[in-house]
């Protein structure tokens, strides 16, 4: 049996992931490497930041999936003079390829949106919303109703950590039972959301003037709002993502146990602390 290589590896995202189904916006797939390069060793990151760069290299990876993309938005040089431009030269000097599954990840099933949901403890997940043709954002329900305090402390416990914690708006004593959820920035559903009947909408990067409109038009109820950080709600994808490109590999016949993954460990969320957040509240018969 011939030695794995990249070609092999993309074409076993591209099943997973495939890249009509990113949105229109998106930019997903291979970014840089060799079709005909070995693989033995790929290295799995929310961010193709240079510090992930690095830390692929020291593991010597041959390939880096991410799923934010490097270059979402035009550039006119790689000149190491800019952070994208030294990324992009480690990438190459490194041998390192680097492959993308981003909107497309997030509308997979299963995919980001599944493991959030998963962590959220939800069960009957479905789509939230078709957006450009594609099933974007899940809506499930909890197994039994709880209070929207003792949801968002059981969801801060199963995400990873980060410096931001988790943001809430909405009364701590209200009912939650159906809770919606959409990985990273999501506060261009808040219409799909309302339509949704949700009661608690869990996302990231919510800005102050569309979170208070959003607030404004729920008049005090639903659907309350939980930002839970970008890096955090995305990350979970990360380890199930590894074993599908595995399992894919095995599927086409392919020995894959001549690939070894390995998933970051490095926390890309680009917050460090926070001065004088209000404490959570207390659960009923808790400690905060």
């Amino acid at each position: 049996m011939r030695q794995l290589n990249l070609g092999d590896v993309v074409r076993a995202l591209d099943g997973l992931y495939p890249p009509d189904t990113a949105q229109s916006w998106d930019r997903v797939g291979l970014v840089t490497g060799d079709p005909t390069q070995p693989v033995t060793r790929i290295h799995f990151a929310v961010d193709p930041t240079m510090a992930v760069v690095e830390e692929a290299r020291a593991l010597g990876a041959d390939l880096l999936v991410t799923h934010h993309p490097l270059l979402l938005r035009g550039i006119h040089g790689v000149a190491t003079t800019t952070a994208k431009g030294a990324t992009v030269t480690s990438l190459i000097v490194g041998d390192v390829a680097l492959y993308v599954a981003h909107t497309n990840a997030d509308v997979a099933d299963p995919g980001v949106n599944d493991a959030l949901a998963a962590a959220c403890g939800l069960t009957d997940v479905g789509p939230l919303a078709e957006v450009e043709g594609q099933p974007l954002g899940r809506l499930g329900r909890l197994p039994s109703p709880m209070t929207l305090a003792e949801f968002t402390q059981a969801l801060y416990a199963a995400l990873p950590a980060a410096a931001g914690g988790l943001r809430v708006a909405g009364p701590p004593d209200a009912s939650v039972e159906t809770v919606a959820v959409m990985g990273g920035a999501g506060d261009d559903m808040f219409e799909h959301v309302r339509a949704s009947g949700a009661d608690v909408y869990v996302t990231a990067d919510l800005r102050h003037h569309p979170v208070l409109e959003a607030r404004e038009e729920a008049r005090g109820g639903t659907p309350y709002l939980v930002d839970a950080g970008h890096w955090a709600t995305e990350s979970l994808w990360l380890e199930g993502a590894a074993q599908r490109v595995v399992d894919a590999l095995a599927g086409q016949g392919h020995d894959a146990s001549t690939v070894d993954t390995h998933i970051s460990t490095l926390r890309t969320d680009p917050w460090d602390f926070v001065v004088g957040a209000e404490p959570a509240p207390s659960a009923p018969g808790g400690t905060s």
